[in-house]
């Protein structure tokens, strides 16, 4: 039998034990490399949605097994400590509009036809979002599909 590769990044011996341990924490924490920021409660919330890919989209359910797409953004915010009104429209007039050119990871999507707003997602970058689709699918990362979305921060 051979001996199955080390899952550990291989560090050189010649590096100190202070960079090879910042090293290995950056790959074994993505995100946590030297001076980065605390997260903020968008990109805390995106992580909690991003957790729960896979998960059965049910109409008017709010977690932790099962979403529909209001239902994980509420789910998401709460677990940070934040509060979100229920449906997608109600969570769009409780946020702070933003134009696109203002949107970061973790700001909420709306999806709008006319005045009334029918989803919303958590942006994930790269014009991403997380978001519990439709009956049938379930929780997921998928580009955003149209133009007609706003952008709101959660306050």
């Amino acid at each position: 039998m051979s001996a199955m590769p080390s899952a550990r990044p291989r560090i050189p011996a010649r590096i100190p034990v202070l960079a090879a341990a910042t090293v290995a924490a950056s790959v074994l924490l993505p995100g946590m490399s030297p001076g980065a920021q605390a997260a903020t409660a968008g990109e805390q919330a995106l992580k909690v949605a991003a957790a729960k890919q896979g998960s059965p989209y049910q109409y008017g359910a709010t977690g932790p097994n099962r979403f529909d797409c209001s239902g994980l953004t509420l789910y998401s915010f709460k677990r940070i400590g934040k509060q979100l009104p229920r449906t997608a429209a109600d969570q769009y007039n409780a946020t702070r509009h933003l134009s696109a050119g203002s949107r970061q990871v973790g700001d909420l999507v709306f999806f709008h036809s006319g005045s009334n707003v029918y989803h919303v997602g958590i942006y994930a970058g790269n014009n991403r979002i997380w978001h519990a689709p439709k009956p049938g699918r379930t929780v997921g990362l998928e580009k955003i599909w149209t133009g007609s979305v706003w952008y709101g921060r959660v306050r």
